[in-house]
């Protein structure tokens, strides 16, 4: 079956409400569309949300490259090679996630339908339902609290809070958190590299009696060898983020002493699900946890990071709460919610219908 047409579009998507992290402030996120359509009818949709602070590439610059010859010159190919495909676009766009991300999602997506099956079950279903974490960004004390009496209405069991920005007040916010909601919510934290060593060692020995699950990228990336000065105990608790950002990172960091004891995995970093399955079988291999993450995402992309977190035996943490943020999306399906954990729907491919 061969590749008939292939188009790609921006849409620029408002969020509900900002959030701010510790180097940036968001109100709203462009998406990139990719539909791949087969001789026989089929489309397979991709989306991708790059982050510039972090890999280097816009939206902007995705859209042009997908609209290049190179990636016309597909039409005619078989399904049934998507991944040779894929590892031709990343020859071509190499350290350009978003776009490697945008196709690798459509060709597996239009490869599932002709398929008739899930993606994960493709690779293999291994998990069937995990819990994600919803994330707060940086506020005051009192709006972290009402916002996490509102997610714990809606049946959500863990919270991701930002922090980097002031660590007093990060302190301030656990411990006022873990008053209100110990009973209710586990706590996980993200400094997006906002503290140096000094001030994580302070962090953690003041939130040590909080049980804080994980702490995602204390501190700069380049610096990864002050953790290194960290207990074993406490590295096995520190997921590298913005450090992690494709396969050979995550082999550099493989190697013992290790500096992160889980890997954050976004398909917006690696260039998709091929991408991350490489990263995820590093991690295997080294025994670290897998801990996957997003971006403001579609939903198409987060379903599509559910197919692969649930084919990996050791995904143990799920913060795929990208979708929730957006005011609009160009899709729907691919999984649902219940109680706070995301179970994927019984749709062939990523699962996903377009609007």
């Amino acid at each position: 079956m061969n590749i008939k047409s292939i188009r790609s579009f921006i849409k620029p998507l408002a969020l509900k409400k900002p959030y701010t992290i510790a180097y940036n402030t968001y109100t709203d996120v462009s998406l990139v569309f990719t539909a791949i359509e087969l001789s026989n009818g089929i489309i397979g949709l991709g989306s991708a949300s790059p982050s510039e602070d972090v890999v280097g590439e816009s939206p902007e610059q995705t859209l042009l490259n997908l609209e290049t010859d190179f990636i016309q010159s597909f039409i005619g190919r078989d399904i049934r090679h998507f991944q040779q495909i894929i590892s031709e676009v990343k020859e071509q766009f190499p350290h350009l996630p978003g776009t490697l991300a945008a196709l690798d999602l459509a060709l597996h997506d239009a490869f599932g339908k002709y398929l008739n099956i899930p993606i994960v079950d493709f690779y293999g279903r291994k998990i069937n339902a995990l819990p994600t974490s919803v994330t707060i960004g940086i506020k005051s004390v009192q709006d972290t609290l009402q916002e996490a009496a509102e997610y714990a209405q809606m049946g959500f069991k863990i919270l991701k809070i930002k922090t980097g920005l002031n660590i007093e007040e990060d302190i301030e916010r656990i411990a006022k958190l873990h008053d209100q909601f110990q009973h209710h919510f586990t706590i996980r934290v993200d400094a997006n590299q906002g503290y140096n060593l000094q001030q994580l060692t302070q962090f953690i020995q003041s939130t040590q009696q909080y049980a804080i699950e994980l702490i995602e990228q204390p501190t700069p990336v380049g610096e990864e060898n002050h953790l290194l000065q960290l207990s074993d105990l406490n590295r096995k608790c520190i997921a590298g983020d913005e450090s992690v950002k494709d396969p050979a990172a995550a082999l550099s960091f493989s190697i013992p002493p290790q500096p992160f004891g889980i890997f954050n995995i976004k398909l917006m970093k690696c260039g998709g699900i091929k991408g991350a399955l490489e990263i995820a079988n590093i991690a295997q291999h080294a025994s670290i946890d897998l801990f996957w993450g997003c971006n403001d995402e579609s939903a198409l992309s987060i379903a599509a990071a559910l197919h692969v977190a649930y084919a990996c035996k050791h995904t143990k943490y799920l913060d795929l709460d990208g979708s929730l943020d957006l005011a609009e999306d160009f899709v729907t399906g691919g999984f649902y919610i219940k109680e706070g954990s995301l179970i994927l729907n019984d749709g062939v491919g990523l699962g996903i219908k377009g609007i």
